[in-house]
C-alpha cells in the first residue's frame, strides 16, 4: 500500500509542475503587457519599463518561472529600497490593480467557497445516495418513481436557474432571509446560525443538480451489482436484505462515486461561479471573474487558475488512495 501511495504521489508532484509551467507559459505569452496594465493613463515608455523591472517581468520567460516556484516556499520580493513590497510564501504575485499580496486576496475568498462546496457536498451525498438507494430497494414503486420526477428536474434545471427560483420564491418570498445580509462572511465555527443562514439556500442550489445525478448513478450502480454472483451467493447463505445492501452491495456499488465526488469537490472548489453570483458571495468564482472581466488582473487569473487546477490534482490523488482502500485490486499493477 505505501508504494501504491508513493507512486501515485511522485505523480501527483510531476503533474503538478507541469501544470505550473503549462499555466505560466500560457500567460506569459498572451499579447496584454501586464508592467502596462499596472499604470494610468498617463503611461510612458519609462514608467512601463520600471514597472516590468518592479514586476520581474525583465527576465526570460523560464526565469519568471523559476522565480515563481521559489517564491511558492520562499516568499518573494516587488521592487526596491522605499518601494520593496514582500509577499510571504506561498508567493502567488502581487496585484497592483489591488495593491495586495495575490495569496492573501485568495486566502480571504477561499474560505467562502470552501464552506460552499463542504456544505453542498455533503447535502448531494446524503440526498443522492439515499434517494438512489431507496429507489433501487424499491424498484417500480412510488418511492422509485418519485425519484425518476426528481432526477429529471434536477438534471433539466440549470444552476443559474434553480438558484434564482429558490431565491425569488422561497429565500425572499418567505422572508426568510433578509436580502441585504446575502453573501455575509460568518464562521461556522463561531457563528453556526449566521453561517447556516447565509449558506444553506447557496449550498441546497449546487446540491440539487449533483444530488439528482447521484441519486440516477446510485440506483443504476445497486441494481447492477445487485445481479452479480457473490450477491446471490449471499442471499443463498440466508442474509437478509438490508445485510446483504449494507455488507455486500454497497460497498461494491459507491465504490465509482468515490471518484466522482472527489473530482467534483475539487471542481466546486475551484470556484462556484454561477450560485456565488447569484447569492453574492465573495468567493474563488467571484474573484476570477471580475480579474477577468473587470481588472486583467493577469496575477489573479494565473494565481487561481493554478490553485483550481491543483485542487483538481490533489483531489485525484486522494480518491486514487480511497479507490485503493475500497478495493485492494487497483493496487496491483
Amino acid at each position: 500500500m505505501l508504494k501504491y501511495i508513493s507512486r501515485r504521489l511522485s505523480y501527483t508532484i510531476f503533474i503538478l509542475i507541469l501544470i505550473s509551467l503549462v499555466v505560466f507559459l500560457i500567460f506569459a505569452l498572451l499579447p496584454a503587457d501586464p508592467a502596462a496594465l499596472t499604470c494610468g493613463k498617463t503611461c510612458n515608455p519609462q514608467v512601463i519599463e520600471a514597472n516590468r523591472h518592479r514586476l520581474g517581468l525583465d527576465v526570460s520567460v523560464w526565469q519568471q518561472w523559476w522565480r515563481f516556484i521559489v517564491g511558492l516556499f520562499q516568499g518573494r520580493t516587488y521592487g526596491e529600497a522605499e518601494a520593496l513590497i514582500k509577499c510571504p510564501a506561498p508567493a502567488f504575485g502581487y496585484s497592483f490593480n489591488r495593491h495586495e499580496c495575490v495569496t492573501k486576496i485568495i486566502a480571504d475568498a477561499f474560505p467562502i467557497t470552501l464552506s460552499l462546496a463542504i456544505g453542498a457536498f455533503i447535502m448531494w451525498l446524503s440526498i443522492g445516495i439515499s434517494l438512489g438507494v431507496l429507489a433501487a430497494r424499491f424498484k417500480g414503486k412510488f418511492v422509485d418513481r418519485a425519484s425518476t420526477v426528481f432526477v429529471l428536474i434536477g438534471t433539466s434545471l440549470p444552476t443559474f436557474i434553480s438558484g434564482i427560483l429558490i431565491l425569488l420564491f422561497v429565500v425572499i418570498k418567505f422572508g426568510l432571509v433578509n436580502p441585504l445580509d446575502l453573501g455575509n462572511w460568518a464562521n461556522p465555527f463561531t457563528d453556526p446560525l449566521g453561517w447556516l443562514k447565509t449558506f444553506f439556500f447557496p449550498c441546497l442550489t449546487l446540491a440539487f443538480a449533483y444530488a439528482a445525478s447521484y441519486t440516477r448513478f446510485t440506483r443504476s450502480n445497486i441494481l447492477e451489482t445487485s445481479t452479480e454472483d457473490y450477491i446471490r451467493t449471499a442471499r443463498a447463505k440466508g442474509l437478509s436484505e438490508k445485510v446483504v445492501l449494507r455488507k455486500h452491495t454497497l460497498r461494491a456499488a459507491l465504490a465509482p462515486i468515490v471518484t466522482i465526488a472527489g473530482l467534483d469537490f475539487a471542481g466546486l472548489l475551484g470556484g462556484a461561479i454561477i450560485t456565488e453570483g447569484i447569492y453574492n458571495l465573495a468567493g474563488l468564482g467571484r474573484l476570477s471573474i471580475r480579474a477577468v472581466l473587470v481588472d486583467y488582473d493577469l496575477p489573479i487569473i494565473l494565481a487561481t487558475t493554478l490553485f483550481a487546477a491543483t485542487f483538481v490534482v490533489v483531489m485525484n490523488l486522494i480518491v486514487d488512495i480511497l479507490y485503493a482502500f475500497i478495493d485492494p485490486r487497483v493496487r496491483v499493477g
